[in-house]
């Protein structure tokens, strides 16, 4: 198999890969040991049946740039195929501020054709392939060089199996109707807020058990000052300090170096130097905060009156419909949203897009009593009322 390491080499094979419909597209990156992704690897295909219109890009070679890939991911001529796209797309954006358009994410084709919630590759392999991988290269060092036999067999299986998902599923959802739901599917992974962390944010992340206003306020800035400094540095925001270290200073609201050698869960390397001096500054910025500009937790569904009835009702109408339907029913509404649902609430994702074509609309006749559920044998059917 074919590894090119030169910008020349990767522009002729992006030059040729535009006479074709579509290319597959998959990475293999390292994040461990850092905060953005280190892209180690990039595999390509055309359309083919064998390995020979596929290749290996090593991104880590000194004389390669990837502007001509990004340059086939603008070209909108060309289909870019992945499975389980937002690992990669987010490289790809904080690289280069390119998004591969259009996009077709084998994953999310799959789940709206019935092969349930995030299926994975291996399973479509066997399915639709029906091939078999070797996953023993799945967490080799991809950044060593030179790279095994091995690894490359392993590497390369994820572009030209995809071929073949990928021409079955867009069969199926061109004959099924369904490429529009794909389509609304995807928005997501191709706007950049999906891959963008504002610092300011970065505390609606953190799990505590604690709402009060001030301690949650704690809370934002200690998980600002981790995030930037996270950020700034490329390292996991683990490294800074945990989330359990978080919530232990949000709590104890240390005001010296003396108070952090208390804490039993903050890092040794977190006591001192700049990282104590954040810490420090963020709790003093948590505790001093104007109680207007304090964070407050989202309650809005915490005093829903539920009925019971019409939230037992609304599940069974869900599982009949997606079975019909043949998509999971959890990526229509989960149990919370069928709750809102039956309290009134009417701002859920199932009311919207293709979700509201699969249950949504119905989901709204049964709050509103238009409609009754009965049982047909093994089928439930909707009955309209007068």
């Amino acid at each position: 198999m074919r590894t090119i390491t030169t910008t020349d080499a990767l522009a002729d094979f992006c030059t040729e890969a535009r006479a074709h419909p579509y290319v597959t597209v998959d990475t293999e990156f390292l994040r461990e040991r850092t905060y953005y992704s280190k892209l180690c690897l990039v595999q390509l295909a055309m359309p083919g049946t064998d390995e020979d219109s596929a290749v290996l890009v090593d991104p880590l070679a000194k004389d390669l740039s990837l502007e001509p890939l990004y340059d086939l991911f603008r070209d909108t001529s060309v289909v870019k195929v992945f499975h389980a796209a937002r690992q990669d797309l987010e490289i790809f954006y904080v690289d280069a501020q390119v998004f591969p358009e259009p996009l077709f994410d084998t994953q999310v084709a799959a789940m709206v054709c019935g092969f349930g919630e995030q299926v994975g590759y291996e399973t479509l392999v066997r399915k639709i392939a029906k091939q078999s991988l070797d996953k023993t290269s799945r967490f080799t060092d991809w950044s060593r060089r030179p790279l095994t036999d091995a690894q490359k067999t392993y590497a390369i299986a994820d572009v030209t199996h995809l071929r073949e998902i990928y021409e079955f599923l867009s069969t199926k959802l061109n004959n099924s109707g369904r490429a529009r739901w794909v389509s609304e599917e995807l928005q997501t992974l191709l706007s950049p807020e999906t891959y963008i962390i504002q610092p300011e944010d970065a505390w609606k992340r953190v799990k505590t058990r604690t709402n009060s206003a001030r301690f949650l306020a704690v809370v934002k800035e200690l998980a600002a000052f981790r995030e930037a400094h996270a950020q700034s540095r490329n390292v996991p925001r683990n490294r800074v300090f945990k989330d359990d270290a978080l919530v232990e200073l949000a709590s104890n609201k240390p005001k010296s170096y003396e108070d952090l050698g208390r804490s039993r869960l903050l890092l040794r390397e977190a006591r001192k130097g700049d990282i104590a001096d954040g810490i420090l500054a963020a709790v003093k910025c948590g505790v001093e905060m104007d109680p207007d500009a304090m964070p407050r937790p989202d309650k809005s569904r915490e005093k829903l009156q539920v009925n019971p009835a019409l939230a037992d009702l609304l599940r069974v109408l869900l599982k009949a419909k997606t079975e019909s339907a043949g998509v999971a029913a959890k990526l229509i509404a989960s149990a919370a949203d069928l709750d809102a649902l039956a309290a009134g609430v009417r701002d859920v994702p199932a009311l919207h897009g293709w979700r509201s074509e699969v249950f949504g609309t119905d989901a709204l006749r049964l709050c509103d009593g238009q409609v009754a559920l009965t049982a047909n044998g093994a089928d439930v059917q909707i009955i309209p009322l007068d």
